[in-house]
């Protein structure tokens, strides 16, 4: 496979990512209750390699050699409280740099990556969102048409994790049901001790098993976790649109058209709402 030279060579994905070991062996559940993404079928701690569809699908696009997919994109939204590292989690990973000095952000903000998965580009859009309640009304038209959900907390701060269940239910209901992979994300993990990092890893496992979601834990300050989590977040995403082009016979011109089109109704949406709402 060749190299996409407008791909960074950190980006680029042959294996599939694995959940770090830590993330449950600090905080040990029955196998059966492990956590999981939207679909109960599918128990994403476990799974550890491709699909044996995707890897057909990957075969037969490689057969094909379509070079419509550069563009396509998958949507993942990233909610929390306000304070719980949203915006440093997304610029450890895409700009490797960690800002001590809290900035809030003003209604939404995004970044695009693009990687290299198995030899074909894609694309994925990070939104950053406010976590303050008057930013909710010009958040809310951007969580819609998410391919992934990640909702975070800060590990220091257990009622932040109390609080992800409602930001959950909040990006649900502006998509479509079982249409979302979901993550809960506990950051400043670098702050706790070891035995507080447990006891909060434990509290953590139980809620992302209740809101049928993946458990990490990262720090932004030390880069630790971070660009695993959203490798496997890249890769889940791509791994389902690949699948679902399967499914409906699109093509990846249609697929990429698609994902642009929506971007710019969710944009014209937002800004309507944001002039009559606040």
């Amino acid at each position: 496979m060749q190299f996409n030279p407008h791909i960074s060579k950190n980006r680029i994905i042959y294996t599939f990512p694995k959940v770090p070991s830590q993330n449950y062996q600090s905080a040990p559940v029955h196998p059966s209750a492990c956590t999981h993404c939207y679909d109960p079928q599918a128990c994403l701690q476990m799974k550890d390699d491709w699909s044996t569809r995707a890897k057909l699908a990957f075969k037969d696009r490689a057969a094909r050699q379509q070079g419509l997919d550069r563009l396509k994109m998958s949507k993942a939204v990233v909610v929390g409280d306000l304070n719980v590292g949203k915006t440093c989690l997304i610029n450890r990973f895409c700009k490797d740099a960690f800002d001590r000095d809290y900035k809030a952000t003003i209604g939404v903000d995004f970044e695009i990556e693009r990687f290299d998965i198995s030899g074909f580009p894609f694309s994925l859009q990070i939104w950053d969102t406010a976590g303050q309640e008057k930013f909710k009304c010009i958040a809310s038209a951007y969580y819609r048409g998410a391919q992934v959900i990640v909702t975070v907390f800060d590990m220091a701060d257990i009622q932040t994790l109390e609080h992800t269940r409602q930001w959950l239910n909040e990006a649900l209901m502006e998509n479509e049901p079982n249409s979302c992979f979901i993550f809960l994300v506990g950051t400043k993990r670098d702050l706790l001790s070891q035995e507080e990092r447990q006891r909060t890893e434990r509290d953590a496992v139980k809620m992302a098993s209740e809101m049928n979601a993946e458990f990490w834990s990262v720090s932004s300050k030390t880069g630790e976790n971070v660009q695993q989590f959203f490798f496997r977040v890249a890769s889940l995403a791509f791994e389902d649109s690949i699948l679902k082009d399967g499914e409906l016979g699109y093509s990846a011109a249609r697929i990429g058209n698609a994902d642009v089109l929506k971007v710019e109704r969710v944009q014209t949406e937002a800004q309507e709402k944001e002039k009559s709402c606040c």
